[in-house]
């Protein structure tokens, strides 16, 4: 197989590895383990794995949260909270997307995305609540 510059695999810290301060990096990560304290990853994609139990405020371009994580997100681009995810903190970010069976509380602000960003075909929408959300339940007000 010829070499290429294709995709890399993320960094990752492992189920068994805790962490307590700040996590920064300019390459996609994936935290499958314990993190307190603060993430940042200006340019990158930050993945909370299923085993991860994650206290921080966070700070990427994407976010995907599969485990659990107690602090705010702020991302450029785009938050995914999958399906058995646990999110309790506020999330400001371009885009948002929950699935069936994520369990989210907290503020949203949808923003535009900033420029120089890679988000593609943003929708111009501000909207704001701040009741918490039920398992599954995805809302936006204009």
């Amino acid at each position: 197989m010829p070499p290429t510059e294709a995709i890399s695999a993320p960094a990752t810290i492992g189920k068994s590895v805790q962490i307590r301060g700040e996590v920064k990096g300019s390459e996609d990560l994936l935290v499958d383990g314990v993190v307190e304290g603060t993430i940042t990853l200006t340019e990158s994609r930050l993945t909370i794995g299923p085993n991860a139990k994650v206290q921080a405020n966070v700070s990427a371009r994407d976010v995907v949260v599969v485990g659990t994580l107690n602090g705010d997100v702020l991302a450029t681009g785009r938050v995914e909270l999958r399906a058995g995810a646990n999110l309790v903190g506020d999330i400001r970010a371009a885009r948002l997307s929950i699935e069936e069976n994520a369990v989210f509380s907290g503020k949203v602000d949808l923003v535009l995305p900033t420029p120089g960003t890679s988000e593609r075909g943003g929708v111009a929408t501000h909207s704001s609540s701040t009741a918490p959300a039920k398992p599954g339940t995805m809302f936006a007000s204009n």
